[in-house]
């Protein structure tokens, strides 16, 4: 006898998606997915392990930053994303981030009483990544200022010498500006005050590194890192979303090439000079 009215509907298992259940997949640069919120197909050119997010490139180069997890679709089916394993440890390298000779297996040098200041804690880190290998080699320590401002006061209690010479790396060190002031007035034989012409230290990294053409205009009202990180849709509101920010530009540099030349040029003056003529 034939059922006229089918089998019943509710017989399955109908809480599964028509597309199916999302499965893990991993998160690799190249792979096209696309965000089902948005609709937004493209590559995938980035992952920030730290930060939880992946960057997709659609097909007019087009970029937008969406968080790891479920809401994609791969081949038409729901994945849930996850960072890349890491399988191999790199090989040694042969040079360092800045470019210079690797020397492995060498113990760090004796501190120098010579010093680096830097304005704050992301130029300190910067320069770390960058040229860590060779101030420590060097014994050259890298200290912070915590602005500007402090500059007189603290070299006065440093107290500068032959032996104890002071290099000083300024953001935004342009004529007529605030610190082009107060370097004239620190500036001596023991003493070299260098900048760069950068409003704050994250526009030294190139723009193409997080995907932009150029770093945003911020109006001068707005606090810069804030504005930035506003332009590029990323959390502000508090000082821990400005560190994650940080963290995120910070991860896209490896080495001298990912700065632009008007840092590299000055830090190297840095270095040459509380080293030269000092065993």
């Amino acid at each position: 006898m034939v059922d006229r009215y089918g089998s019943d509907v509710l017989s399955g298992d109908w809480r599964v998606p028509k597309r199916g259940r999302a499965t893990e997949a991993s998160a690799d640069v190249g792979l096209v997915v696309e965000e089902v919120m948005t609709d937004f197909v493209g590559e995938i050119v980035a992952v920030d392990r730290d930060l939880g997010v992946l960057t997709l490139e659609d097909r007019r180069s087009k970029r937008r930053t969406f968080p790891l997890g479920p809401g994609f679709l791969l081949e038409g089916k729901p994945v849930v994303l996850v960072p890349p394993v890491r399988l191999t440890a790199p090989a040694k390298a042969t040079r360092t981030a800045s470019g210079s000779v690797a020397v492995h297996g060498a113990t760090a040098r004796v501190a120098r009483a010579s010093r680096i200041f830097v304005e704050g804690r992301h130029d300190a880190e910067l320069v770390e990544k960058v040229w860590g290998d060779d101030l420590r080699l060097e014994g050259v320590v890298v200290e912070l200022l915590d602005g500007v401002d402090h500059l007189e006061e603290v070299l006065a209690r440093f107290g500068p010498g032959p032996d104890r010479r002071v290099g000083v790396l300024v953001d935004h060190l342009v004529k007529g500006s605030k610190e082009q002031r107060i370097a004239a007035q620190v500036e001596g034989p023991h003493v070299l005050v260098v900048g760069h012409p950068f409003i704050d230290i994250w526009a030294a990294v190139k723009p193409d590194r997080i995907g932009l053409d150029r770093w945003p205009d911020v109006p001068r009202e707005i606090e810069w890192k804030k504005g930035v990180c506003a332009a590029l849709g990323w959390p502000h509101a508090e000082q821990a979303d400005i560190a994650r920010a940080w963290k995120q530009i910070l991860s896209r540099v490896d080495s001298f090439a990912d700065c632009d030349p008007a840092l590299l040029g000055r830090v190297e003056e840095l270095i040459d000079f509380v080293t030269s003529g000092q065993e």
